[in-house]
């Protein structure tokens, strides 16, 4: 696949009349084979409230989300899931293909229209200012049967703030993911880091995120070393269980996710949310 000024024109009109349109957001789930991520395990502990009916305490104070807002259903995630998720079960021929939200929101339509004329199911972490400028991509997202989290609201260094800091950037993303779409979200990944640090993990429970997403697999391809090189890494890597990390915004992406997807099916693996690979 390739993007010329047309492809991306044409994205951008369809992604108006999505966006225009709203979309409900179908629910997904499986059953749990009894094997967790790798990592430590934590106790099985109730869904925290922003997943059901109710929102959370963290995003009362946002403004209700738009009548074409449908807060979504989350399947259950194994019992020992750990607080951050860097690799999902081994066991099961899937993996979580997640992106960094950001950029032109005419390439990320192009990049999701990628993955669901595959069947594919990503895992969008939005970067808050992002949702500020370009409020319907979260209900595109979502009407695509995607999973969209949280990756804090200016995209800093958020590992070396202060926790009264880090708490306001995961703060206010979730504020913004809850007035747009009626829910924050599961996950929170932290920004400029792959792992969280004990503060921020804290912090993001505060706020109400009971998992942390890091990852496996990064195939850097935020640097633009063009969609052969991008496919390359994610297919040398990438095993079932695997977390990717990949950047919205990128042309050399969208340009290498059908290669990536048929190549991962080569080998027996499917693309599926954050929380199916973790139920």
């Amino acid at each position: 696949m390739t993007v010329d000024r047309r492809s991306v024109l044409r994205s951008a009109s369809r992604l108006a009349a999505l966006s225009a349109a709203g979309g409900l957001v179908v629910a997904c789930g499986g059953p749990s084979d009894g094997h967790g991520a790798h990592g430590p395990s934590v106790a099985a502990r109730p869904q925290p409230e922003h997943l059901t009916e109710s929102p959370s305490p963290s995003a009362s104070a946002s403004p209700s989300p738009s009548p074409s807002a449908t807060p979504f259903a989350l399947p259950p995630l194994a019992a020992d899931t750990p607080q951050e998720v860097v690799t999902g079960p081994r066991s099961r021929p899937q993996l979580a293909l997640t992106f960094h939200g950001q950029g032109d929101p005419a390439i990320a339509t192009a990049l999701l229209e990628a993955a669901e004329q595959r069947g594919a199911r990503l895992t969008v972490l939005a970067v808050g200012s992002w949702l500020d400028e370009q409020p319907q991509i979260a209900q595109r997202i979502l009407s695509g049967g995607h999973e969209l989290g949280n990756h804090t609201q200016n995209h800093l260094d958020i590992c070396s703030m202060r926790p009264e800091q880090a708490h306001e950037e995961i703060a206010q993303c979730a504020q913004r993911l809850q007035r747009l779409t009626g829910s924050i979200g599961r996950w929170f990944r932290p920004s400029a880091a792959q792992y969280a640090n004990a503060m921020v993990k804290e912090q993001a429970q505060q706020v109400g995120y009971a998992h942390v997403l890091s990852f496996d697999v990064d195939p850097r391809d935020y640097a633009d070393p063009g969609a052969d090189a991008v496919t390359r890494r994610v297919l040398k890597s990438a095993a079932a269980g695997s977390v990717v990390a990949l950047h919205m915004g990128h042309p050399g992406t969208v340009t290498a996710l059908p290669a990536i997807l048929d190549g991962l099916a080569g080998q027996g693996l499917h693309a599926v949310t954050a929380s199916e690979l973790c139920a």
